[in-house]
């Protein structure tokens, strides 16, 4: 399978990690264990499913030992919840400089639309870890289940921050319930999921929806 993300790319045609004279300094081999492992369980788990791989299937992928697996993380559990929150991260990176880059004074929807723009195209550009993140996640039990709440909370801050700033340039935009702000995120997930679920690759197509949901949860505006 083609690994068509940053995030899944992975080392198996590659040789392991230099040793002897010609090793790294302690800190970046464990740095590079790490992010190996990483990209090997987001790779695998979008190839195979997470429920069919095993350590194995990561270690090999990763180059890495079995040894070396158990030194970052305690099971493969715990290693896809690390990558699950390492993409989480780097989704969130992408939006907060697709929003700096605005003038101070665009308008807040332009604000909306670059945060949805922003998202949509960093599962486009990652889909190994959105197959990962929306569809395979769930399946590793309660503790998965639990870094998703947290990502949907965190992402219904976003959109809370975005509507004080948004009332305090418009203060016509009616006030709303915390709840709407985590059923705009609830909203956008299960959007995101079945786009991401068909395969089509057409998630940056979400985006006028994306910024209509949002306007006609938090601004009052009509669907247009």
């Amino acid at each position: 399978m083609k690994q068509e993300g940053s995030l899944a790319r992975t080392h198996e045609d590659e040789p392991g990690l230099p040793r002897g004279r010609a090793s790294l300094p302690a800190d970046e081999v464990r740095a590079a264990q790490r992010e190996r492992l990483i990209r090997a369980i987001i790779a695998a788990s979008a190839e195979q499913g997470y429920l069919r791989i095993t350590i194995a299937d990561v270690v090999s992928r990763a180059k890495v030992s079995r040894a070396a697996f158990y030194t970052h993380f305690t099971d493969k559990d715990d290693c896809l919840l690390a990558a699950a929150l390492h993409g989480r991260r780097l989704a969130m990176d992408r939006i907060a400089a697709a929003t700096h880059a605005l003038p101070a004074d665009a308008p807040p929807e332009d604000a909306l639309r670059a945060s949805c723009r922003a998202y949509l195209r960093f599962l486009t550009d990652e889909p190994e870890f959105a197959r990962v993140f929306y569809l395979e996640l769930p399946s590793a039990g309660p503790r998965a289940i639990t870094r998703l709440v947290e990502a949907q909370r965190q992402y219904a801050h976003l959109n809370e921050v975005w509507h004080r700033r948004a009332r305090e340039q418009d203060p016509t935009l009616p006030a709303v319930p915390r709840s709407a702000y985590l059923a705009a995120v609830g909203a956008t997930t299960e959007l995101v999921r079945a786009e991401v679920h068909s395969g089509r690759k057409r998630l940056l197509d979400l985006e006028d929806t994306l910024v209509g949901l949002h306007l006609a949860l938090l601004a009052g505006r009509p669907w247009t």
